[in-house]
């Protein structure tokens, strides 16, 4: 029988990471699971909350060393067939996991899945889409509420899913080199979700299973420091993936005096 890890990493999101600890203590999934927080030197008592729950296994890092690292600690340290990597600001509702885990099984091509995120009021938002490019930004931002409702209530193969909650196999990860520590913050998934379509495998959006996605806590708590990791790896994205748009994109930055 498989065995999911469920990985969250959290930096001082103590009130956030309790509620979706509790969320999966009163959700489990069915398969057989463990629960692994990462916390990036937070200084809110979140490990101290993190370690209330039974059962949870608490990876102290001592330093804020990114979105990306903390995850890759987490998947070394843990055991799983299958990973779950989580926000530490979702809620889990009963069933959503053992779904997700269901299609991603029933889709042999698929080394990744991802669920429909919802915020607190259900309503959807884009947690997938084409790869990130020049082009593929401009019309995602020209996307409405409406569009966003109607593609998110079909399943699709995609080139990403988001981060928040995404379910992929050891072996596809491990394969495709885990996730780029490059990335501090943001992208991270986007690059990860192509590495692993390097290796032939297929991305899967799927709505049968809905997460709730409390969007932006950790940001409105750090906005100027968030926008500036954003922008790190936006530029770092591009000088990647689009080493010819990205001299182009960190003068457009500067000029906004975003860089």
């Amino acid at each position: 029988m498989k065995m999911l890890s469920i990985v969250i990493a959290s930096f001082n999101a103590r009130a956030d990471l309790a509620n979706c600890l509790l969320s999966l203590k009163k959700n489990p999934p069915s398969v057989a699971h463990e629960i692994v927080v990462v916390d990036n030197g937070s200084t809110d008592d979140s490990v101290a909350a993190a370690r209330k729950i039974p059962g949870v296994r608490v990876i102290e890092l001592g330093r804020n060393a990114g979105f990306s690292a903390a995850n890759n600690a987490g998947i070394r340290a843990s055991q799983g067939d299958l990973l779950l990597l989580l926000n530490s600001d979702t809620l889990v509702p009963p069933g959503a996991i053992d779904a997700l885990v269901a299609r991603l099984a029933a889709t042999p091509s698929a080394g990744i899945a991802g669920p429909r995120l919802v915020d607190a009021d259900g309503r959807p938002e884009l947690s997938f889409g084409s790869m990130l490019s020049p082009w593929n930004e401009l019309r995602q931002k020209r996307r409405g509420a409406e569009w966003i409702a109607g593609e998110t209530a079909r399943e699709q193969l995609v080139d990403w899913v988001s981060g928040a909650c995404l379910l992929v196999s050891r072996e596809d990860a491990e394969r495709a080199g885990l996730l780029d520590e490059r990335f501090f913050l943001y992208t991270e998934d986007v690059d990860f979700c192509h590495s692993v379509r390097q290796l032939g495998r297929k991305v899967l959006f799927t709505p049968v299973a809905t997460i709730t996605h409390l969007r932006g806590r950790s940001r409105a708590a750090m906005p100027e420091a968030s926008r500036r990791a954003y922008r790190r790896s936006h530029v770092a994205f591009y000088e990647k993936h689009h080493a010819l748009w990205a001299p182009l994109l960190k003068l457009y930055l500067r000029l906004k005096g975003e860089l």
